[in-house]
């Protein structure tokens, strides 16, 4: 059974940093895309970014390029999601996910293709 736990989510200032952080167990990841989703209040979940496991695929929505990053430290088992130059509008609960991918990397941004989530850390940026 995959496991996601995320951490790390808080209160900034508007242009203040957050660095979130995603621990999976479970299985292992050799052939997974993890990724970072995040729903505003009565808002749809969203995409925000995904990593393959291997790192060699990376992508980030639109609106959080040049401002958010994705990475992974295998040893750990833990993705990251750095923020920085936050927004009111990022105000969001963060969610970690992991889906299967076999053969050739697709981008892959919709939340029922991903099969595992976390339970979501509150992220929370004031004006």
């Amino acid at each position: 059974q995959v496991l996601l736990v995320e951490s790390g989510g808080g209160l900034v200032q508007t242009g203040g940093s957050l660095r979130l952080s995603c621990a999976a167990s479970g299985r292992t990841f050799n052939n997974y895309a993890m990724g970072w989703f995040r729903q505003a209040p009565g808002k749809d979940r969203e995409f925000v970014a995904v990593i393959s496991w291997s790192g060699s695929n990376i992508d980030h929505a639109d609106s959080v390029k040049g401002r958010f990053t994705i990475s992974k430290d295998n040893a750990k088992n833990t993705v990251y999601l750095q923020m920085n130059s936050l927004k009111p509008d990022d105000t969001a609960v963060y969610y970690c996910a992991a889906r299967r991918f076999f053969g050739t990397w697709e981008r892959k941004t919709r939340v029922y293709e991903y099969n595992y989530w976390g339970q979501g850390t509150q992220v929370t940026v004031s004006s």
